[in-house]
């Protein structure tokens, strides 16, 4: 008996970065695979519409990316409610269950339908593991160190990203546009599958450990958000009447609008250029590459300053190097563009995150999630149509300004509406 109760005792789950190291750690290479499977087709993608499909309207050419945004930005929705219903664990495997196919529909794809078909697998599979190893995460750490895990795994998401894009534009310029870049898709999927399988751990129980220590927040800004919310009182909290967080879900749209314009109509304004491949897979990873090597800063920084104008100030950046990417016309200034895009963007990504777990009610928090992701994610769709429908009407130049000037709108209404969320800093104790 004493034995039994030992063990069950040596099994209590237990809140804090250093508690649950090993499962985080395995959490975060997990997403960096989730990342892996997204970055296969950030460089070749876009140059495959045209050279081997024949896809000269760019609205046409981004189709992908919207079947892509639409079925992430739902399922993001679906993975929080099913997560707290079903459990984390199963909504992963599931996920990475749905991932297998699809770099074998991108080799063998007979046309651009079976490019779009591989696109929706992807998106519910990224919308089922990505939304997933947040929601773990900000299980595992508590309260006190959200912006760090935060920042760790959006990092090891976006470097898997940049890394892949690099690697399968290298690939590309060596071997042709396909099959031999998404070999790597195939590994990935492979790995996540079983790395999901036989080793992530349930992490729910940790989530009602936080809840039954929940305290109101220091502000009292967020108290009426009791542990009780239906899920149609999530939904309207999360994305229209609390400030912070309608604040976060508009910004992380715009977010992921702008890059969805720089996944579809980056590599082709390039390409353009007259820049060989090699160096389109360059500056497709640069960006990325930044952007998740910035958040192992930012998400720990943003627990110590604060979240707002982190974001604010996040987005402006990314508004003036959209703006430099439309002036550039060589590898240099697209570079320095790209550093800036990935600096920007760091610094808005992992604080979005931590910011809806720092309002949010642990009870209800992976629905918030969810919800948080089903906005930023429909920014992917929206990006694809609005960029695509502009380039056609006029250039690709014109597009890049008119969403530089959204993202700076987004910015200003960040630091107009929002209020600071971590409690730390409305406590005063930035330390």
């Amino acid at each position: 008996m004493t034995t039994r109760a030992s063990g069950r005792a040596a099994r209590a789950p237990r809140l804090g970065l250093r508690a649950n190291l090993a499962q985080f750690c395995l959490l975060v290479a997990v997403n960096a695979l989730v990342g892996g499977m997204l970055g296969q087709e950030r460089t070749v993608l876009p140059l495959l519409a045209e050279a081997e499909f024949g896809l000269t309207a760019y609205t046409s050419a981004l189709t992908f990316i919207l079947a892509f945004g639409a079925t992430k930005a739902a399922t993001n929705y679906f993975a929080g409610a099913w997560s707290d219903r079903f459990g984390r664990k199963p909504v992963l495997v599931v996920g990475w269950l749905i991932a297998l196919p699809v770099p074998l529909l991108l080799i063998w794809a007979p046309s651009w339908g079976w490019v779009i078909a591989a696109n929706v697998l992807l998106g519910i599979n990224q919308g089922l593991t990505w939304s997933t190893t947040v929601i773990m995460k900000i299980d595992l750490v508590g309260p006190a160190r959200r912006g760090l895990a935060m920042g760790l795994n959006e990092a090891a998401g976006y470097l898997a990203v940049a890394a892949t894009a690099l690697a399968t534009g290298y690939v590309a310029a060596r071997y042709g546009l396909r099959p031999e870049p998404f070999y790597l898709g195939v590994a990935f999927a492979a790995l996540g599958l079983g790395l999901s399988t036989l080793g992530v751990r349930e992490t729910r129980e940790h989530a009602r450990l936080e809840a039954a220590g929940h305290t109101p927040s220091p502000s009292g800004r967020h108290d009426h958000l009791h542990a009780r919310l239906t899920d149609r009182a999530v939904f309207t909290q999360t994305s229209f009447r609390e400030p912070a967080l309608s604040s976060a879900s508009q910004a992380g749209l715009v977010n992921n609008l702008n890059d969805g314009l720089a996944w579809g109509l980056f590599p082709v304004l390039f390409a353009t250029a007259g820049l060989p491949v090699a160096q389109i897979g360059v500056l497709a990873a640069l960006y990325p590459g930044v952007w998740g090597l910035g958040q192992l800063v930012t998400g720990a920084l943003s627990d110590r300053t604060g979240r707002k104008y982190l974001i604010a100030a996040g987005m402006l950046l990314q508004a003036g190097a959209l703006g430099l990417v439309a002036l550039g016309g060589s590898f240099a200034v697209w570079a320095i563009a790209a550093v800036l895009l990935g600096v920007g963007t760091a610094m808005v990504y992992p604080t979005l995150l931590a910011a809806i777990g720092d309002v949010a009610h642990p009870a209800w928090r992976a629905r918030s999630v969810g919800v948080y992701r089903l906005w930023r994610d429909g920014g992917f769709a929206v990006g694809a149509l609005a960029a695509g429908l502009l380039a056609d009407a006029y250039n690709i130049r014109t597009a890049i300004w008119v969403i530089a000037a959204l993202t700076a709108a987004s910015g200003l209404l960040v630091a107009a509406r929002m209020y600071e969320t971590h409690p730390r800093t409305v406590n005063g104790a930035t330390g």
